[in-house]
């Protein structure tokens, strides 16, 4: 019996093992394999018309130099949008609420993309910290406040796909709640509450397939900064 409704959050054991490295590693079993077959199957068809249509919707605010991280990107969206999606299945744990992991997704990947423009064009990355026009007095406080959103936009991304996963899922639950208290007591108003459960349910969906699109979307923003 669950003492807080946040416990639903707690990375789950097994024997004293941790089993949030197994939860990563299941979305890899949902998607079949690319065969030497001539023709595919519907959903491995189905499959690669999703990922290749993405994939040209994503790179299309990036220059050529960017296009070599296609891969990346596109394999980040689908494991990002498979681990929401299983997140909202009875009785399942959702690694990606976890702040921990988000934030290792995104303090790596975010310096990947600070290191390449520092390395390739330090001038025009630099150059990011300063609009141009600036008052000489303002000068030495803008650059420290554009150094601190720079190192911001890492924690942002981790505290963003966190905060609307976790939130999605206490609503879920605390309504769900609510509809098994209602149920005896005032039936009519049990059934509505469980209406607004299932629009609920569908909104999540949707912020699942949302949110792992933002966060990629934003990693390929910071990317076309820096090339």
């Amino acid at each position: 019996l669950s003492v807080s409704f946040f416990d639903q959050f707690m990375s789950t054991t097994y024997l004293g093992i941790p089993l949030i490295a197994l939860a990563l590693t299941f979305p890899s079993i949902l998607y079949p394999t690319l065969t030497t077959r001539w023709l595919n199957n519907r959903f491995l068809t189905l499959q690669s018309a999703f990922i290749n249509r993405f994939t040209h919707q994503l790179l299309l605010p990036l220059n050529v130099g960017g296009h070599k991280w296609a891969t990346l990107l596109a394999s980040l969206m689908l494991f990002l949008i498979s681990l929401n999606m299983l997140g909202l299945l009875p009785y399942t744990f959702t690694p990606t609420a976890q702040l921990s992991l988000n934030l290792g997704l995104a303090v790596p990947l975010w310096l990947a993309t600070l290191i390449i423009g520092m390395r390739n064009q330090p001038n025009h990355a630099l150059g990011h910290l300063l609009p141009e026009g600036t008052p000489n007095l303002l000068i030495p406080m803008l650059i420290i406040i554009e150094t601190i959103s720079l190192f911001i936009r890492p924690l942002a991304l981790g505290v963003r796909l966190t905060a609307n996963l976790t939130a999605g899922h206490l609503l879920i639950q605390l309504i769900s709640t609510a509809v098994f208290v209602l149920l005896p007591l005032m039936p009519a108003v049990a059934i509505l509450t469980a209406v607004v459960l299932v629009l609920l349910t569908l909104l999540e969906v949707a912020v699942a397939m949302i949110q792992a699109y933002v966060f990629v979307l934003l990693l390929t923003l910071y990317l076309q900064e820096n090339i």
